[in-house]
């Protein structure tokens, strides 16, 4: 049986991935973690065979960043986003909570909200930073780490994964 005109040839997000240039291939990297050395990295080993060879690639070159590089990468964060609907008030405690937070460890409070509810979010959001200004310094840096490699492959997940499957 031939194979439909529609989907002859047709790429995979990896695939488009793999073969594209390498400034695209970088651009799409730095939309998961912003920083520039980890993106030309992993865009210099393409090809990568599957979906999961290039998430254990972005976790080695993620724990490899220099405490230096490390700290681009947390300060070229945004804050986390609340769900649509969410109160001012909820806007202004999570600002207060995250000033607090800066102030205390030098960058934006990062935490990754991949597996939860909408509705989850601000309060797993707010007690997380409450709980982490506990964390001497050297501490909140491995868990910020942590959190930084969990949102890099959230978001190459959600850019490169197969959908349909």
């Amino acid at each position: 049986m031939p194979v439909p005109e529609q989907t002859r040839g047709a790429r995979s997000p990896l695939e488009h991935f793999n073969h594209a240039r390498a400034e695209d291939a970088v651009h799409t990297l730095l939309a998961c973690l912003r920083h520039g050395g980890w993106a030309h990295r992993l865009a210099a080993h393409r090809p990568y065979p599957d979906l999961p060879a290039l998430l254990a690639a972005a976790d080695e070159a993620t724990y490899d960043l220099t405490p230096e590089a490390l700290t681009a990468a947390l300060a070229a964060e945004p804050l986390p986003a609340l769900p649509a609907g969410a109160y001012s008030a909820a806007h202004t405690a999570l600002g207060a909570a995250n000033a607090a937070y800066e102030s205390r460890f030098g960058h934006t409070f990062v935490i990754c909200v991949d597996d939860l509810a909408a509705h989850e979010v601000l309060d797993h959001v707010l007690e997380g930073i409450r709980s982490r200004l506990a964390n001497d310094p050297e501490e909140e840096r491995l868990v910020a780490a942590d959190e930084l490699r969990r949102l890099a492959k959230g978001r190459l997940r959600t850019r490169l994964g197969e959908t349909g499957r």
